[in-house]
């Protein structure tokens, strides 16, 4: 049996060195840039955290919960801005005049939008307000609404003789 101990006693187990405990780095003096923040940064402000858990409390039982977080600041109020222009009225009566025209009052309701869409196009040029793009649209419907109007007149027109001559050579009962 070969041993590997010199004396050839029991072997010994050598254990490692335990690790060098961790040490921070040396502060730096005082006085460096490293105790002062970069330029436009603020140090970090310190976060409040609520008191003790108030969980199962109801409101009106005991201490109110304490939700504050100070170091918050309010958020800015949104208010100056340009006051909204208003849109006119007969821009509006125009384009529901318009569409009305094309549905449910097929002749009357596209005259109306056309004559409300050039009355409010007159107004807007002195008046300021908007709604220029509805009055247009009034307009457009109102116009495309005459054209077919016109043109189922034209139709029925065209196809009246032809009614006539079947009403005519219909069996009479005699």
């Amino acid at each position: 049996m070969s041993d590997n101990t010199p004396s050839g006693d029991a072997p010994q187990s050598q254990q490692p060195a335990p690790p060098p405990a961790y040490e921070p780095p040396p502060a730096p003096p005082a006085g460096s840039p490293a105790d002062y923040p970069p330029a436009g940064i603020s140090p970090p402000a310190q976060q409040q955290y609520p008191a003790a858990s108030t969980y199962g409390q109801q409101p009106g039982y005991g201490a109110p919960p304490a939700y504050s977080q100070a170091g918050y600041p309010a958020a800015p109020a949104y208010g100056g801005g340009y006051p909204q222009r208003r849109t006119n009225s007969l821009a509006i009566v125009s384009l529901i005049a318009g569409i009305a025209g094309l549905t449910l009052v097929p002749f009357i309701g596209s005259i109306v939008g056309v004559i409300t869409g050039h009355m409010s196009l007159s107004q807007l040029k002195t008046s300021g307000e908007e709604g220029r793009g509805i009055a247009l649209g009034g307009l457009i419907t109102g116009y495309v609404g005459i054209g077919l109007a016109v043109l189922g007149l034209l139709v029925a027109l065209a196809f009246l003789p032809a009614l006539f001559a079947v009403i005519s050579n219909l069996p009479t009962n005699t």
